[in-house]
């Protein structure tokens, strides 16, 4: 890895970190101080009115506590789509952005590997992903005990938040993977940006009803069970665990592709 590449990327993360970090601040701050009894019912008639559409992101009316509240409106969309799609731009500008520029001939031309500079890179994204999530559960912890003092069971919202960790990489190895990939960043960004979305789609058609239940089986999403990580269950780790596996599987590739293939430059 290149220390002076990685410190020149982090700088470059920094105002897209603030905007999606003051984004999701407020989302989450929002969503938790409506844990009162009037908003609840409020939100379990919309669930009633609109089941398929609330369920289809993620929304179950019935929350027996505050992380089970959480769960039920942040795990589901809000929680996932914000980080997904910083990685997707994120990992765009790391490689592809720089081989379609011609500015990938100025990193070459110093005498470093193009390894250290694929691992850099991925760092970066690694690096910003775990910050990312990290606020997040500051955030929710900090939320929490301002409205809801002693109510959040706090071991098992940082399970929760580390089976999202595991998505979250797993996702910036894709959109890393098709970084590396391709030298054009329409294409990366089509793909990147595509198949991630695609797997979402699939996500919520399966969540929305029966008909599609089927379509569970053809999405990442599927490996993500915050519900389960937040009991303990082994099935539900496990899950988390081959997505984290996966992720390093993905980062490697996109590394090796990166060192093989023709810069043009």
């Amino acid at each position: 890895m290149n220390p002076t590449l990685y410190k020149r990327e982090m700088k470059g993360s920094v105002k897209l970190l603030v905007i999606f970090g003051a984004v999701m601040t407020m989302y989450v701050t929002i969503i938790i101080s409506m844990y009162e009894p009037d908003m609840l019912k409020l939100l379990d008639s919309y669930a009633q009115a609109m089941p398929e559409l609330m369920a289809a992101v993620g929304m179950t009316p019935g929350a027996a506590d505050l992380l089970g509240f959480m769960i039920s409106y942040l795990y589901g969309f809000i929680l996932l789509v914000f980080p997904m799609v910083y990685c997707i731009l994120r990992a765009n500008g790391l490689v592809a952005k720089y081989v379609d520029r011609g500015s990938m001939a100025s990193l070459l031309a110093a005498p470093v590997r193009r390894s250290s500079i694929a691992l850099t890179q991925a760092a970066v994204l690694i690096t910003d992903t775990v910050l990312l999530v990290g606020y997040v559960t500051g955030l929710e912890l900090a939320v929490c005990e301002a409205y809801f003092p002693g109510e959040l069971a706090a071991k098992e919202l940082l399970a929760v938040n580390g089976g999202l960790l595991c998505l979250q990489l797993f996702i910036g190895g894709v959109c890393f993977l098709f970084s590396c990939i391709f030298s054009d960043t329409k294409y990366s960004l089509a793909f990147g940006a595509g198949v991630p979305a695609v797997m979402f789609l699939l996500q919520m058609l399966a969540n929305a009803g029966e008909a599609a239940e089927k379509a569970r089986c053809f999405t990442f999403f599927t490996l993500f069970d915050p519900k389960g990580l937040a009991a303990g269950e082994g099935e539900a780790v496990l899950f988390a665990a081959l997505l984290l596996a996966g992720a390093a599987a993905l980062y490697a590739a996109g590394t090796v592709v990166f060192c093989k293939k023709d810069l043009h430059v």
